[in-house]
């Protein structure tokens, strides 16, 4: 019985392990783009960074919390392509969205 408690407590030990490691790279993302946010100007670059920041802050959420890093490749595809498409969506409608006040 005490083998038992030993591994409970060994992947207890490895989850706090986890938990705490998600938890600092998370942190450091949200200072980066605090920092970000408050030194750097208005402007396509600072989009540019947020935006990168914030997909790989999701990918990272969603592998972790959602435990989709443990799953099979062609699961991980088929959410990832349309979230590369959705990106590419969006991208595109702020490019194509400021010509219209390029007209006046």
């Amino acid at each position: 019985m005490a083998h038992v408690h030993e591994h409970d407590e060994n992947a207890g030990a490895e989850q706090r392990k986890a938990i705490w490691r998600t938890f600092w790279i998370l942190l450091i993302l949200t200072a980066l783009e605090f920092l970000i946010a408050f030194t750097l100007t208005a402007g396509t670059l600072k989009t540019a960074i947020f935006v990168g920041m914030t997909i790989v802050k999701a990918f990272y959420i969603v592998g972790e919390f959602m435990h989709l890093k443990h799953e099979v490749k062609s699961l991980i595809w088929a959410t990832l392509l349309p979230c590369i498409f959705v990106v590419w969506l969006l991208i595109a409608l702020m490019t194509e969205g400021g010509s219209i006040f390029d007209l006046r």
